[in-house]
């Protein structure tokens, strides 16, 4: 099979970009089954400390190669079959197994971002964008809807009347507009510059705090306040009796760079 997601690890930081820069980075099976299994691998390496996750070539994803797709019915309905423990299918998987990567993902966003991959973008904890990017949630085009857990990503990062007209128009905007409206994180004309400064940025930091941070926002952003107050309670319980806490009072009383240990092995669920 052809490796239609790369990934390579250095200082921390994991690489993982879509390949298939002559088709714009276009989604096919393939490529979504690659997406979760990368992911999947990623969550079990203690000493990861942030992800980027990026395009080859000149765009991001230009959305779901529906040519390409539905050449294959039968995959295309078994992909479309949710997974009871997981209450995903491959296609929402795919972006929500980000979510389940228990450190930071950062997408560096350039050229076309479109339908899936607005889907894939908004999965990360951050956007990093250049300013004439091409932002569309184009399954509009097509009288669907995004079902890549757009929906949900949609609703925790704009105002629902944005979300309606993003999602009826399919109008297609710029980064910076993007930014404006919140579906990116800041701009940057060299985004993957910035995706790996603000990977740094967060580095200096506890790898447990930052992970629990992660969770914390993850499970309660729809909580209840008393379950969001138990989850403080728990995570910071967690913390504080944790070797990286005690490190990072250390080093911040005696004015020294905190040598931390490698993050702690906790299920991230989402």
């Amino acid at each position: 099979m052809a490796e239609l997601v790369t990934t390579r690890i250095e200082n921390g930081v994991a690489h993982v970009a879509l390949n298939r820069p002559d088709k714009l980075n276009a989604l096919t099976i393939d490529t979504l089954e690659q997406l979760i299994a990368t992911a999947r691998r990623l969550r079990s390496d203690r000493a990861l400390r942030s992800v980027v996750l990026s395009g080859e070539g000149d765009s991001f994803c230009a959305g779901l190669d529906f040519a390409t797709v539905m050449r294959d019915p039968k995959r295309v309905a078994a992909a479309f079959a949710p997974r009871p423990w997981r209450g995903t299918n491959t296609f929402q998987e795919a972006c929500w197994a980000w979510r389940r990567v228990p450190v930071p993902v950062i997408a560096a966003v350039q050229g076309h971002c479109l339908g899936g991959g607005v889907q894939i973008a908004l999965a990360a904890d951050f956007r990093v964008t250049t300013p004439d990017a091409k932002w569309s949630v184009l399954e509009a085009r097509w009288g669907i809807i995004p079902d890549m857990t757009g929906i949900k990503a949609l609703q925790q990062q704009v105002g629902m009347d944005v979300a309606k007209r993003l999602t009826m128009t399919g109008e297609t905007i710029s980064g910076t507009e993007a930014v404006r409206l919140g579906l990116a994180t800041e701009e940057n004309a060299d985004p993957y510059a910035g995706a790996l400064a603000l990977a740094s940025a967060i580095a200096e930091r506890s790898p447990d705090s930052v992970a629990a941070t992660k969770r914390l926002f993850n499970r309660t952003w729809s909580a209840s306040d008393r379950r969001t107050f138990m989850w403080e309670r728990l995570e910071q319980a967690r913390l504080l009796m944790g070797a990286n806490a005690a490190e990072a009072r250390r080093a911040a009383t005696k004015r020294e760079q905190p040598a931390y240990r490698p993050r702690a092995g906790i299920d991230p669920r989402g």
